[in-house]
């Protein structure tokens, strides 16, 4: 038996009773026209390792599966084992792991090897699964995320577009990052009420050190925790006039407009003064 012969998404979930669950931020992928064209962006294939969190019912993992990559799929929901196993037993270069991704330790799945990040994300924690990824010990090879599209375009925007925020600024410190395509409500069951996007993110050769990041977080949390107010004023818990204008920028700056490079000059500028 192989991966062809197996039943058809819609088929195996109504075979094992199962639906997606709302507190889980679960909307299946079942179409195969998307899964397949999510496994060709991620440039992955026979040998690349890759890791997949959320795989739900396997629509995504199956697509990843045929293009020969080694495949090690984090699931949370026990639901999903069953319909899972039927995968595995026919596609010997799948592992599953089932584990709650936020506390799993993904140095240890790659086993020091070089390790591609593929997933529909659920929900209600794809950005905290993201910051994990990109400020965390362990750096995966690639990324190739799908994201509700509001969460894409603070991901992908830039200075003086109206969702440029933290998240695209700590994400573009460590990260190239465009988005590469767009899917329809209607690809999902059920179709959530708002329509996604995947993201590409290829990590930096040279990317901020942990202690870098670090400040990073800290002073783009007080700079776009009051968004709307000069840099003066919201950064004034560290230390206000003085470390702007060290890191080179007009105190009378909205954060909006900050390059990345401006919030990186923040970071080694309030590093300075510790």
């Amino acid at each position: 038996m192989s991966l062809e012969d197996l039943p058809s998404l819609r088929e195996a979930l109504e075979a094992h009773g199962l639906w997606a669950k709302k507190a889980f931020g679960q909307h299946f992928l079942l179409d195969l026209n998307v899964t397949r064209k999510i496994a060709r962006l991620a440039q992955v294939g026979e040998g690349d390792h890759v890791i997949e969190v959320g795989p739900g019912p396997g629509g995504l993992t199956r697509a990843l599966l045929e293009t020969g990559a080694r495949v090690t799929a984090v699931e949370m929901d026990e639901r999903f084992r069953p319909l899972l196993q039927e995968v595995a037993d026919v596609a010997p270069n799948l592992a599953l792991v089932f584990a709650d991704a936020l506390k799993v330790d993904e140095a240890a799945i790659a086993a020091g090897q070089p390790a591609h990040l593929v997933s529909n994300l659920p929900y209600n924690v794809g950005t905290p699964l993201l910051i994990k990824w990109l400020t965390g010990p362990w750096t995966p090879k690639s990324l190739t995320l799908m994201f509700q599209r509001e969460v894409a375009d603070r991901i992908t925007e830039g200075p003086g577009d109206e969702a440029y925020g933290r998240l695209a600024v700590i994400v573009q410190a460590t990260c190239k990052a465009r988005r590469v395509l767009d899917a329809p409500a209607r690809a999902f069951t059920p179709p959530p009420k708002v329509d996604s996007a995947v993201v590409r993110l290829e990590p930096l050769a040279e990317r901020p050190g942990p202690e870098r990041l670090d400040a990073l977080q800290k002073v783009t949390a007080a700079a776009f925790g009051q968004r709307r107010k000069m840099l003066r004023s919201s950064l004034k818990v560290l230390g206000g006039e003085e470390l702007i204008l060290a890191a080179g920028l007009d105190p009378q700056s909205r954060a909006e407009v900050i390059p990345v490079a401006g919030f990186l000059a923040l970071a080694d500028a309030w590093l300075a003064r510790r």
